[in-house]
């Protein structure tokens, strides 16, 4: 039977975590900066704050790599680049870099965040949602440890690639069965698909930042933001000088 209590419970849960993404917007992001890997649900920002939109391809190429997104609007991609290197974009150049729910995706999370930071001036802010396993799908996964991410950092995410998948189809997607586990990690690697490469608790992710605060050669920030929204958590990191 149709329950439509727990839809009505997801769609309000959808809700209030896209509008408590906004307080910390409204309190931090100012002049001018990117946004990665928006399609469909941009940020909005306060009047006179002028956001550019960063993706791996163009909106046409990604309404074909995501078909669910056909009849949707997407925002405009206005420079074409892998998020997590942003080599297109120059050091020191943008007020404020937004990512919401990439920060998981991403294969190596400590050189992605040198990079969103490296690309904000002095006191400019990275602005990150992430999803606290707990509350979804990943909670059965054991949270990313800063040992695992040093090393995927240090040696290539290639070498724990593999774990990866196979930790996902496992202990998220709950596939049953030797085999049955192995055809889904092979169709998930030959698609290069986008998992969840690492997944943390609230706690698990302040803990990794403020291992990085430390870490010999790392950006400078601070932790200007940090709450709980939901299924989420809402992140501000202000670049110091």
């Amino acid at each position: 039977m149709f329950d439509l209590r727990r839809l009505a419970k997801s769609l309000l849960v959808a809700c209030r975590q896209y509008v408590g993404r906004l307080g910390p917007a409204d309190r931090h992001l100012r002049g001018e900066g990117l946004e990665i890997g928006a399609p469909q649900d941009p940020l909005p920002v306060r009047r006179g704050v002028k956001v550019r939109y960063v993706d791996i391809a163009d909106s046409e190429t990604l309404r074909r790599m995501h078909p669910r997104k056909a009849h949707r609007r997407l925002v405009p991609v206005d420079i074409q680049d892998d998020g997590e290197r942003l080599a297109k974009v120059a050091d020191a150049s943008q007020d404020f870099v937004v990512a919401n729910h990439f920060f998981e995706h991403c294969e190596d999370p400590i050189g992605t965040l040198r990079n969103l930071l490296r690309v904000v001036r002095p006191s400019g802010v990275v602005y990150l949602s992430v999803p606290d396993k707990r509350l979804m799908f990943d909670r059965d996964r054991p949270s990313t440890t800063f040992e695992h991410l040093v090393a995927d950092h240090e040696q290539g995410p290639e070498t724990s690639r593999a774990g990866h998948y196979d930790e996902v189809v496992r202990l998220a997607a709950k596939v049953q069965g030797q085999t049955a586990i192995a055809e889904r990690v092979a169709e998930l690697v030959a698609q290069q698909f986008r998992i969840h490469f690492h997944c943390w608790s609230q706690t698990d992710f302040l803990q990794m930042l403020c291992a990085l605060q430390v870490r010999p050669g790392f950006p400078s920030f601070d932790v200007a933001e940090f709450v709980a929204n939901e299924r989420e958590m809402v992140v501000v990191l202000r670049r110091l000088p």
